[in-house]
């Protein structure tokens, strides 16, 4: 049985919006407003989305549900399955006592706060960013503030907002290489234009990052850090996306941010040291000194931050393409999805012609991620002196930990699925798209809505980027303009999508409290999401010559 998808199920694209938006309306709505748990929400959500999916746009009751049994799914493979192999890592190193180790080496670099939150949120996320991609920088960074003394809610709102522009650049390039895929346009030139939209926020990211931290004159008191640090990753960013290619950009900006920090720590400090107020004498959270000089021993170090090196070399080899394919051979299985695969039809608009919907689920269980950090979990801890007894009854407890979240994760999915295979994401983007001169302002914006709906850029990238671009025709932009802002843009709704909201809530072990991260991340969010806009829409009109 096949089936169509419709756009304007209600005869008016704006209502047919308004409706197809109640589900994600509710889950956020519930977690936000009514501060209800997160499983129950993305449960609720859930059940709206399939609601409206069959009685509203009449998709069959069996494809909604393999549509959210697909979704499930993926929740819990690969994207759980990174999460509890990250919390794995980390649990390790607070079993063995090397985070405290971890912690004195960071401090020796800066006891600062506010630059430990530069190297750890911003620069280091990049890194696994780069390598890994689908969560794992939030959950990694996430857990190393909390190891390093960082308050729960702000450990998560600072992994979240760090976790920004190097997002398009994520897993080797992956959102980039699906967009060119999905568009024919070249990879080449959407590269580079990608490359000419996110510089200038990877010089704002860190500003805004210590900006929500401590405020506008506590992130005055750094800003040699935050421009050393930004500045040298957008450099990057812009000559290897346009000189080289998608791959490897945020690998190679975020070494260089790192190194650059490293060495401005060198020959600058500053003038008052930044801690949490129940770290100082008292309610103010300033302290006239310079960092102590760290007394661990380099090999001590070296072995505190073993776990660190083991996951970092690991997820960087396990993201490349040779390595992947290799893997591939000896244990990836491709499942189709019973009642979904090739049976929902996208159309025109959204797709030039006609096309079916592939549905399947790759369970390609040596190649993903999560297996690299379980192995550098298991690789470390034994190289730590953990007994092997012991990792097991770690990694069972760690289980027992997340269990609850990684329900959450596959309803919140389930619920993203629903949407995209019932058509209800394409209605809220035909909302945007006619908006007609202004729809290069609201093109990232679409690719936010997207983001933040799938939890994926490159999700978003292949939910809109054929709409993007034939939307930018009619307009009378240029297409590849429209389509790497979808990219750029989604970047700033990765803080804000529910996947990565509850990925932080387990890092930082506040489950329950996903509400309250969105609500601290929500308007920075949206803030700027609104910037890339006025960059796109000036790039758009005024000047029409950076587009390759």
């Amino acid at each position: 049985m096949n089936w169509t998808q419709v756009y304007n199920p209600l005869g008016s694209i704006l209502i047919s919006a308004l409706v197809a938006a109640l589900p994600v309306v509710i889950l956020l709505g519930l977690l936000a407003i009514f501060h209800i748990r997160a499983h129950i929400a993305a449960l609720a959500g859930l059940g709206a989305s399939l609601l409206v999916a069959i009685a509203v746009y009449g998709m069959p009751a069996s494809m909604a549900a393999a549509a959210a049994a697909n979704g499930a799914a993926f929740g819990l493979f690969p994207i759980g399955w990174i999460v509890l192999n990250a919390i794995f890592v980390y649990d390790i190193t607070i079993e063995t006592g090397k985070f405290e180790i971890v912690k004195q080496t960071i401090a020796g670099l800066a006891g600062d706060r506010r630059i430990q939150a530069l190297l750890i949120a911003f620069s280091f996320g990049a890194f696994i960013e780069g390598a890994a991609g689908f969560g794992t920088p939030v959950a990694i960074s996430a857990a190393m503030l909390i190891g390093l003394g960082f308050k729960p809610l702000q450990a998560a709102g600072l992994a979240l907002i760090g976790n920004t522009a190097p997002v398009a650049y994520g897993a080797l390039g992956t959102p980039i290489i699906a967009l060119a895929r999905v568009t024919g346009l070249p990879l080449e030139d959407l590269s580079a234009m990608v490359g000419r939209q996110l510089p200038f926020f990877s010089v704002i990211v860190p500003f805004w990052l210590i900006w929500s931290m401590v405020g506008l004159k506590g992130m005055r008191e750094v800003w040699p850090a935050c421009l050393a640090s930004g500045l040298s990753f957008a450099i990057v960013q812009f000559l290897v996306s346009n000189y080289h290619g998608p791959w490897i950009v945020d690998i190679a900006g975020a070494i260089v941010s790192i190194l650059a920090l490293i060495i401005l720590l060198r020959f600058w400090q500053p003038a008052r040291t930044w801690r949490f107020a129940d770290e100082t004498s008292g309610k103010v959270a300033f302290q006239n000194e310079t960092p102590v000089e760290s007394k661990i021993g380099r090999r001590e170090a070296i072995i505190a931050w073993l776990p660190w090196i083991v996951l970092s070399v690991m997820v960087f080899l396990w993201g490349l393409p040779q390595i992947k394919t290799i893997f591939n051979q000896f244990g990836s299985f491709d499942l189709t999805v019973p009642w979904l695969h090739q049976a929902v039809f996208r159309t025109t608009p959204v797709v030039p012609q006609p096309k079916a919907e592939d549905a399947i689920f790759t369970l390609n269980w040596i190649s993903a991620t999560g297996t690299a950090l379980f192995l550098s979990g298991i690789f470390s801890g034994l190289l730590l002196g953990v007994p092997f007894r012991r990792l097991i009854t770690l990694y069972i407890r760690t289980i027992d930990r997340v269990k609850v979240s990684l329900l959450t994760i596959a309803a919140m999915l389930a619920l993203g699925f629903t949407t995209r295979y019932g058509g209800l994401d394409a209605t809220m983007g035909l909302a945007f798209a006619s908006t007609g001169w202004l729809f290069p302002f609201f093109s990232p914006l679409l690719g936010w809505l997207g983001v933040a709906l799938t939890g994926s850029d490159t999700s978003s990238n292949v939910l809109f980027g054929n709409l993007q671009q034939i939307t930018a025709e009619q307009v009378g932009i240029s297409p590849l303009l429209a389509a790497a802002a979808n990219s750029s843009g989604g970047v700033m709704g990765k803080m804000i999508d529910a996947q990565s909201i509850v990925v932080a809530s387990i890092a930082t072990g506040q489950h329950g409290s996903e509400g309250t991260i969105l609500r601290y991340v929500f308007l920075h969010s949206l803030a700027l999401a609104i910037q890339v806009g006025l960059l796109v829409m000036a790039q758009a009109y005024l000047f029409p010559g950076v587009v390759p």
